[in-house]
Parts: C-alpha cells; structure tokens; sequence
C-alpha cells in the first residue's frame, strides 16, 4: 500500500501543475480581454457616445459652463469684449419742421396729393388756405403734421411733386426739457398727495381752509405741467411741414408782363387822379360855407362903399331922392 502512495504523488503533483498553467493562461487572457474593453471603453468615452452617466453629467455641466461664459462675454460682462448697454438710458426727443415752397401745374390736384400723403403716413392736414389770384390761377397754403418715422419720406413725395423751389428744414432736441417736465410732474403729484393726506389728518377749520388753498395752488401747478408735457409729445411725435403751392408763370408771359405793366401804370394813375378829385371835392365842400359867407360879407361891403361914395360925390343941399340909386 505504502509503494502504491508514493508512486501517485508525482502525478498528483504534475496535474496540480498542469491546472495551475491552465488557470494562469486563461487568466492571462482574460487580462488581455479586459485590456482591450478598458481601451475600447476610453476611446468611446472620448468620442463621448459611450461614456459613463457621471461622466457625461460633468461633460455636460463644463460644457454649460463654457457656454455661459461665452454668453456673459457676448453680453459684456467680464471678460467680454462687448460693452453692456446703460439701463434706463433716456430716447431722444426732437421737434423737427420743415418749409416747402413747390411749383405744380394743377394746385387743386397738388393739394389733393399733399393731403393723400400726408393722411397715407398716419398724418393729417392741420391748415388749409387756397388763395384764387384769377379765373385761371390760385395757390394753396398747407400745414401738414404726419409721424416723426415718416418725416424724410413725406418730404421726398413732397418735394417730387412738381418743380421745388424752396426748402428749409430744422430739428430741436427737447430732451432735457421732456425729462425735466416729466421730474416736476412727478414731484408735483407726491406733493399734491401729501398735502391731500394732510387735509384728511386736519381738524381744525384754519388748517382745512390753509390746506385747501395750497392744494388749489399746487393743482394749478401740476396742470399747467401736464399741458406743457402733452404739447412737447405732441409736438415730438408729430412732425410740421409747411407747404406753399404755386401755379406755373403763362407761355406767353413776356408780353402780358409789359401790358400789364402799362394796364396797371395807367389805372394806377387814373386811381390817383381820381383821388386827387375826391379830396378837392371834400376840401371845396368843407370850405364851401365860408367862402359864400365871405363873398355875402364882401358884396354888402362893396354895396356899402358905393352908397358912401355916392352920397360923398352929391352936391351940397341937392336933395337926394329916394330910390334913386347913387351913380
């Protein structure tokens, strides 16, 4: 039995050896397995399809992050190349008018186009006035108030309209004087409230009857304001053109000019010869009483003078008859 024992330890001993080779070499490749889905794995985590939940969690959270900080640079914040805008920055406010003196063949049709623009721009005809120089010709005076955005548009149509002749144009800048409206209003109201929340805190008549003719006061105040206010955004909102219409000149306008000017010189001065008459007739007319009373005054006074002289020239104790006119 002892020789039996011993002459199966060698083989127990090379079947142990034989299984630890075998369980080295399938860990050997096992390890290479495991090598090579490590590296596969990296790589797709680093093409990002196949990464790890945690992973990409922090790949989208640096990548937000990245995109925030790219925002805040675009925004103008620090470490951006763009400047943030001021809050609250106050708009401009302008007056703009304009002048348009326009040459048209038809004045009737000018006007009626002028007032096709200027209600097509959100406008309106403001003034009106057509002036009729003959039964042929007449001209127009228009006041138009059509939107600040509109202003250059209207003008151009305008000014297309026939032959320009004159053009004038201005802008105000009523910036300062807005906001310092609208800072008075404001201020004006709080203290029409507080005087308000004092009457309702009075008992006394005195104070009631004070209170009340500070409240009237400060009222007046804050409407003379709020109409200051209402012109100036009416007058910012709404820009004026001032547009005059005027026929064209006749073809044959040179000779009508030299009749007319003789036409006008010889009624001219009959008018003045006719006038001349007329304050000669008031001037003879006003003298007239005085002078009969002179010429009355003067034949007595002749009539006078010859009965003297005949009375003087009669021979001494010659009876004078009577009726007998002195010779």
């Amino acid at each position: 039995m002892e020789s039996d024992s011993r002459t199966d330890r060698p083989f127990a001993r090379g079947r142990a050896a034989l299984a630890a080779g075998v369980l080295g070499l399938l860990l050997a490749v096992g390890g290479c397995g495991a090598s090579g889905d490590s590296s596969g794995s990296n790589e797709k985590a680093a093409d990002g399809k196949y990464a790890p939940s945690g992973e990409r969690a922090k790949a989208g959270a640096d990548a937000g992050g990245a995109a925030s900080s790219a925002e805040d640079r675009a925004d103008g914040k620090p470490g951006g190349s763009k400047a943030a805008p001021e809050p609250g920055a106050a708009a401009t406010h302008v007056i703009r008018t304009a002048t348009l003196s326009v040459e048209v063949t038809s004045v009737p049709k000018a006007v009626a186009a002028a007032r096709g623009v200027a209600e097509g721009a959100g406008g309106l005809v403001a003034t009106e006035n057509t002036e009729r120089l003959d039964d042929t010709y007449e001209t127009s005076h228009l006041v138009l108030r059509v939107p600040q955005d509109r202003f250059q548009e209207v003008l151009r149509e305008l000014a297309g309209s026939g032959k320009l002749l004159s053009r004038t144009s201005n802008a105000k800048d009523v910036t300062d004087q807005v906001v310092d409206v609208d800072s008075r209003i404001a201020t004006q109201r709080a203290s029409v409230a507080r005087v308000r929340e004092l009457m309702d805190r009075a008992e006394k008549i005195s104070d009631v009857v004070a209170l009340e003719g500070e409240l009237s006061s400060r009222q007046s105040d804050l409407e003379s304001l709020l109409a200051q206010q209402s012109s100036l955004k009416d007058r910012t909102s709404l820009a004026t053109i001032t547009l005059d219409l005027t026929p064209p000149d006749a073809p044959d306008d040179d000779g009508r000019e030299e009749d007319a000017g003789f036409l006008d010189a010889l009624g001219g001065g009959w008018g003045a010869f006719v006038t001349m008459l007329r304050w000669v007739a008031v001037a003879f007319g006003a003298a007239l009483p005085f002078l009969l009373t002179a010429a009355l005054a003067l034949l007595v006074w002749r009539a006078l003078s010859r009965r003297g002289a005949a009375r003087a020239a009669a021979p001494a104790g010659t009876p004078e008859k009577e009726g007998t006119p002195a010779s």
